[in-house]
């Protein structure tokens, strides 16, 4: 799996296609997105996929800044991969992240 993380979420500019309230607050807590494509496999696999995914990172989100967007991409391997193959490797790849983070900062 590939992550591909922003710690500080941009300013959200007036030109989206649906207004905001005046006075509107940002999303709280950091969010989180999945891209699992077709070369992952069909929709079942696919949706199996995210689903396993999601739970993991639910567990995991609190690591992250209040501010973070965190896309999860999987890779093809992740059809035939376990929660725990799938854990792991969420995890590493968190650490990896965090600490390159931590050593930016």
């Amino acid at each position: 799996m590939v992550l591909h993380y922003l710690s500080e979420r941009p300013a959200q500019s007036g030109g989206g296609a649906v207004p905001d309230p005046v006075g509107a607050m940002p999303p709280a807590g950091p969010r989180a997105g999945f891209v699992v494509g077709k070369a992952v496999g069909n929709s079942v696999v696919r949706h199996r996929v995210t689903r396993r995914l999601r739970e993991l990172l639910r567990r995991e989100l609190h690591r992250l800044p209040p501010t973070a967007d965190l896309v999860v991409r999987a890779r093809p391997e992740a059809a035939d991969a376990d929660s725990a193959t799938l854990h792991r490797d969420l995890l590493a790849g968190m650490d990896r992240l965090l600490s390159e983070r931590v050593r930016s900062a």
